[in-house]
């Protein structure tokens, strides 16, 4: 029970790293979505420049040891979900990197906003 916890909050920290990256788009569906949005995306900037670890990650840890597991099973959460969010060899400098890819995504999507603003 407890491993389908820690699957389901892998999940989601899939989806919040996603809504990081990409959830301003959402404006163009809701222009509300930027009051959930800039918060996040200034936490996943912190967490990224700051070499920090996300909370998530130690529930899902949490999980897993109340499980009696050290990691995940071998199934399609740890063999493709599990890369995407903890990848092999990442290191502080690609983090660093990785922080400044979110920032220059999220500097043309909120561009891209106030362009649509503006003709409004």
């Amino acid at each position: 029970m407890y491993e389908l916890f820690a699957n389901f909050t892998l999940i989601l920290h899939l989806i919040f790293i996603l809504f990081v990256i990409f959830g301003g788009l959402f404006f163009f569906i809701s222009s509300k979505i930027i009051y959930i949005h800039i918060p996040v995306l200034f936490w996943g900037i912190y967490i990224e420049l700051t070499n920090s670890i996300c909370p998530l990650t130690y529930l899902e840890n949490w999980f897993l040891y109340q499980g009696g597991l050290k990691t995940y099973s071998d199934d399609f959460i740890n063999k493709y979900l599990f890369p995407i969010i903890y990848p092999e060899g990442l290191t502080t400098d690609i983090q660093l990197y990785l922080g400044i890819v979110l920032i220059m995504i999220n500097i043309f999507v909120y561009g891209l906003i106030i362009k649509n603003l503006k003709k409004k």
